[in-house]
């Protein structure tokens, strides 16, 4: 599956030898088509949140299958069948994720994606291809519903493998300082995906036939084909690579990645300085999957936990309250009329859009943990306001709630949105990054589907009072985030091993050491990384003892001198805080 490289026949700045191409591209062009590409897969997740947002209230949908029409606002079973239908796309998703968790670092990022895309195809033509009992032709049966359910199962395996598996490929191939930028470009397509689906529903609403629902679940095919078609020619992560046993193509991708030749002092450096790290990290014979459950100096049991914690509290905030089911929301909740309801849903899809794209900015100059704590609290006041406009039961109060609803998608839209696929996979060590990312994915899909499970029988049955709960759940999340969460802006994803490792030797908590730990030098990094030997120095402890402390003696906290070819922003500093009495 690997494409070769194309050269260039001069080369520039420090080096020889001829420039390396992937697809045409190198520098920032190449890095550009591998987050168009990441991009492409992500909204094809967003695409499927609106898909069904439109479909499944539908006339024509509910014609061809009769058991998803509700008679009445108060009908629970229909309700639930509603749910069921649309969350089993997320049962799919969850086993990706798992698949993605225990065969993912093997088969390589480029692979996996590619794998994923296929099985979305796959899928997506089974549903496309099913004929309820409701079938005007008379070829249809209640297998044919069964089919059209296996169906959106199979696509949502293959899209949880990819959604596990591109913020990884994306963050193994960016640089600290738009990182964030990049994978928050790719994470907030989801709701470009959410807008391009809203109003093709909307305008196949006027189509009298299961062409209404048919085409816009086939165009699915069209986003996995250009997925396919990049991670064909674009190149793999250089860090899976040199972790693989490739080290030259490893360095090729650096090279490329940097617009430089293989031989340049700085494609060398780069890529001597992620060796070592996997050096070392393969020289403690690690168990990737049992190395998880580690705490130590590497503190990957904590950094998965909080990386995963970020995704369940996205889906437990209320989000797909809003993006699976807002245009039914809006007709039985707000008692809008259908069209109109259509309408509001395809415009709080462009407000969801437009507010996404803010986060690209945002998270880099406000960061990720600011981000964090205001977009909870914009999303708990949100949810109070929308309860507290439909608890009269009045529909003059009840308008209100709509903007209670684009005021959630708004803040949703900058920041909660983008942030769960970021962080974690800057977060979480090379080491365990797959697994972790993976984990965290799993965690996002199985709590996906359970929201989008009993919402429907949940606004049946208790109304207004599903806002309150959610408004509730989002004030939990305060605290968890302001002692577990440190800000990683800026970081390289070997400075935050140093952090972490510093946080245990010190007994601090990691959202402290960040806070006040100076941006680190290449130089640093190594030197503190070699002192607290992140990546070795395990065999003496009980292999079974996963969590025991590693700490022999009290460890030297001083900051090594910044190198003279290193540029640091405060290189000033010359110690790291420690504990006072």
């Amino acid at each position: 599956m690997s494409t070769p490289p194309m050269e260039k026949p001069n080369a520039v700045l420090g080096g020889t030898q001829p420039l390396v191409k992937y697809g045409g591209l190198n520098g920032n062009a190449l890095l550009y088509a591998v987050v168009g590409i990441a991009t492409c897969g992500f909204s094809l997740f967003g695409y499927d949140q609106g898909l069904m947002s439109g479909i499944i209230a539908s006339r024509q949908f509910n014609t061809e299958f009769p058991a998803t029409k509700q008679h009445d606002v108060n009908d629970v079973h229909a309700g639930t069948v509603q749910g069921s239908v649309t969350s089993c796309y997320e049962v799919g998703c969850f086993f990706g994720a798992l698949i993605a968790f225990f065969i993912g670092d093997k088969m390589g990022r480029r692979k996996m994606m590619f794998g994923g895309a296929v099985v979305m195809i796959i899928g997506t033509i089974i549903s496309v291809t099913s004929f309820g009992p409701g079938d005007t032709s008379g070829r249809g049966n209640v297998g044919g519903f069964v089919q059209f359910i296996v169906g959106r199962v199979i696509t949502g395996f293959g899209n949880g493998a990819n959604t596990a598996t591109i913020p990884s490929w994306v963050a193994e191939t960016s640089k600290a300082h738009n990182r964030g930028f990049l994978i928050c470009m790719e994470a907030s397509t989801v709701a470009v995906g959410t807008v391009i689906a809203y109003w093709i529903d909307f305008g196949l609403s006027f189509v009298d036939s299961s062409v209404s629902w048919r085409f816009p679940i086939a165009m699915q095919i069209l986003f996995a084909m250009i997925l396919i078609g990049g991670v064909a020619v674009l190149p793999e992560s250089p860090r899976w690579l040199i972790a693989h046993g490739r080290p030259d193509e490893g360095l090729r991708v650096i090279a490329a990645l940097d617009a430089r030749s293989i031989d340049d002092p700085v494609s060398v450096a780069d890529h001597k300085k992620i060796v070592d790290a996997l050096q070392a990290q393969m020289a403690a014979k690690s168990n990737k999957t049992r190395d998880l459950l580690k705490m130590g100096k590497q503190q990957h049991f904590r950094r998965a936990l909080v990386g995963a914690s970020t995704q369940l509290f996205q889906q437990i905030g209320g989000c797909n309250a809003v993006i699976y089911y807002s245009t039914v929301l809006f007709e039985n909740q707000i008692g809008l009329e259908t069209q109109l309801s259509l309408i509001l849903g395809g415009v709080l899809s462009i407000v969801y859009m437009i507010f996404a794209l803010t986060s690209f900015f945002l998270v880099e100059k406000v960061g990720r943990r600011k981000l964090f704590l205001w977009g909870t609290v914009g999303q708990a006041v949100s949810m109070f306001i929308t309860f507290g406009c439909l608890l009269p039961g009045r529909a003059t109060s009840a308008k209100g709630a709509a903007f209670g609803l684009y005021f959630f998608i708004a803040w949703f839209g900058a920041t909660w949105l983008p942030l769960p696929w970021l962080y974690p996979a800057e977060l979480n060590s090379m080491a365990v990054r797959t697994q972790a990312n993976a984990v965290s994915t799993m965690v996002n899909w199985i709590f996906n589907f359970t929201v989008v499970q009993v919402l429907p029988t949940m606004t049946a049955s208790i109304g207004a009072y599903t806002f309150l709960f959610f408004g509730c759940i989002n004030l939990v999340f305060l605290p968890f985030i302001y002692f577990f969460y440190p800000e990683t802006t800026g970081r390289s994803l070997e400075e935050l091993d140093v952090i972490f490792a510093h946080a245990h030797l010190t007994q601090r908590r990691p959202t402290l050491v960040a806070a006040e730990l100076p941006k680190l030098s290449d130089h640093q990094i190594q030197e503190m990384t070699d002192r607290y030997d992140i990546h070795g120095g395990d065999q003496a402890e009980d292999p079974e003892a996963y969590g025991a402390a590693v700490n022999q003696g009290a460890p030297d906290t001083t900051l090594p001198p910044v190198h003279p070819h290193d540029h640091a922003n405060d290189g000033d500093a010359t110690r790291v805080p420690t504990p006072t009495a």
